[in-house]
């Protein structure tokens, strides 16, 4: 298949020029002229999407692939919206009053683009594809709570927990694991090791992937509902910084779409608006930007430390200078406007003097060199991030530079992402950079989250008195029916981990977009981590 080159936005396909040639070969015959000129197909139109980052494996079922990228081939029961959670390929569900039961009703005429009916039969196989590598989805409390899914009817099917388990109806909306594969494409009946086609119901059909190179999306022509207003997506691979920027202004790009410096920096983004021949656009705040701040590490494992750590940063100069005031300062960890996060806690405002003050006082003294000292140990910590991210390096020199100040020297360690997620796994670090999950993970997953070993929360938490008791309350309010129990819970957890000083808080991050003018209804998902390509369309600048 020829692959679309971007040059302009709105292109003839060759049946055109095929058109044209035949009304020149006949142009004395007038009713020839007319047939052909109905026979016309109608121009296709596309765009380029930059990315610095392939799609690589958007199997649903693992965790691969780009989340993007999965979310336009493959689709959920309900999905999570700003007025809550809404029928997708399930048009409704009944939940038992003990709240362990959710029947759902399937939508009727949905396939999968092999032409495999969705039906009850397709959810149960997905499912307990999904239960049979429970331990891959460990991050996610649903899949231990799910003890059955059963076939009721054609239509119908029954999920049966084993406690009532309250984020059930968020978790299923999420852009993975819980979407829909064609049991055409399992191998060895379930999904584990990977599928034979990435098949699926959405609006989406991926035809071409050239790993590192491309990706090309097609529109689903007989998607069951509202069809995409573009007909293909060319997922182009950038992994320079600066090649999307040149190809943004040299018209080879159409759309850069992302958050927290992944495809640009915020100056970049300025410099971009400013120059007026592209359109930009923001989310409203998505998610929370925070330093993490192990507790089991030497120096970090006091608490005065890690409390002075909270006066020292000037997190309104980032906002102000890095951010040039597109967020909003995080004086916690989550929004008062995230549910359940509006719990009153302390705010630790810059204040340089209190934080010399703590460290004098846990007996670390300025030495000759401007480096504190205690017991023959300098006040040395690392802060690792993610080296191809721009605005987490930034963030970096900036507490750098606090940290400084109060007689803290801090290395600054860029790494590959891999190998940044590694050592979130391992713990080993003082200071990390961290972005919670954002909506609708945030809350109930991202604290849940919090008691895996695999995330760097729980490395960072783990030197805590009571990170015990922490895990047990989490626990307990992931199956708590009850609605004021529940705040309870989240204000417990939430304070305490403030009080710990675990965490500094930055920001309330925003999603970005860059795009040509032609390109109209771009637009945010609840998501940091879907786009919604298929709300998009073509027109006139």
């Amino acid at each position: 298949m020829q692959i679309w080159q971007p040059s302009r936005r709105i292109f003839a396909r060759a049946a055109t020029l095929v058109l044209l040639l035949s009304c020149l070969a006949c142009a004395a015959c007038e009713e020839a002229s007319e047939k052909a000129s109905k026979a016309q197909t109608p121009p296709a139109s596309g765009i380029v999407y930059a990315s610095t980052k392939d799609i690589r494996d958007i199997n649903p079922h693992l965790y691969g692939g780009e989340m993007a990228a999965q979310g336009m081939v493959f689709e959920s029961l309900v999905i999570n919206t700003k007025e809550g959670v809404k029928p997708w390929l399930a048009t409704s569900w009944d939940i038992s009053e003990d709240g362990t039961t959710y029947t759902f009703h399937l939508r009727e005429n949905v396939f999968f683009t092999d032409g495999t009916a969705f039906d009850a039969e397709a959810v149960r196989l997905n499912i307990e594809a999904v239960l049979a590598n429970r331990l891959r989805h460990a991050w996610l409390d649903l899949v231990n709570e799910i003890s059955s899914c059963e076939v009721v009817d054609k239509h119908t099917v029954r999920l049966t927990l084993a406690h009532p388990y309250y984020p059930t109806l968020v978790e299923l909306g999420l852009v993975r694991p819980f979407r829909f594969i064609s049991p055409k494409c399992f191998k060895e009946g379930g999904t584990a090791k990977g599928v034979t086609a990435l098949v699926g119901t959405g609006p989406w059909i991926l035809r071409e992937h050239k790993r590192g190179e491309y990706a090309l999306f097609e529109a689903n022509t007989k998607y069951w509902g509202e069809k995409p207003g573009l007909d293909f997506v060319r997922w182009k691979v950038v992994p320079d910084h600066q090649a999307i920027i040149l190809g943004l202004q040299k018209g080879e790009i159409d759309l850069v779409f992302g958050a927290d410096g992944d495809m640009f920096s915020l100056d970049n983004f300025e410099a971009l608006k400013a120059m007026g021949g592209l359109a930009t656009a923001q989310s409203q705040p998505i998610a929370s930007r925070a330093i993490l701040v192990n507790a089991h590490q030497p120096f970090t494992r006091e608490l005065a430390v890690r409390e002075a750590l909270q006066y020292a940063v000037d997190r309104q100069a980032i906002v102000d200078g890095l951010l040039n005031g597109t967020e909003t300062r995080a004086d916690t960890l989550l929004s008062p406007e995230v549910r359940y996060c509006d719990v009153p806690l302390e705010v630790r405002a810059h204040d340089p003097a209190r934080a010399a003050s703590l460290l004098d006082l846990a007996g670390w003294v300025m030495g000759e060199d401007g480096v504190r000292q205690k017991g023959g140990e300098k006040a040395v910590v690392r802060l690792a991030y993610n080296a191809n991210n721009a605005q987490e390096k930034s963030i970096g020199e900036f507490l750098q530079a606090d940290l400084k100040k109060l007689g803290i020297e801090v290395r600054l360690l860029g790494e590959e992402k891999q190998a940044f997620l590694d050592r979130q796994k391992s713990g080993d670090f003082e200071l990390q950079y961290s972005l919670s999950w954002g909506t609708p993970y945030d809350p109930q997953s991202y604290v849940s989250s919090w008691r895996l070993p695999a995330h760097g929360d729980y490395q960072a938490q783990v030197g805590m008195e009571r990170k015990e008791w922490l895990d047990g309350e989490i626990t307990r309010l992931m199956t708590e029916q009850n609605e004021e129990a529940r705040k309870a819970l989240y204000r417990d957890i939430l304070s305490y981990v403030h009080m710990e000083c675990v965490y500094i808080p930055i920001s309330y991050s925003r999603t970005r977009a860059v795009f040509v003018k032609e390109l109209q209804n771009v637009s945010f998902g609840l998501s940091q981590y879907e786009i919604p390509f298929e709300k998009m369309r073509l027109g006139a600048k």
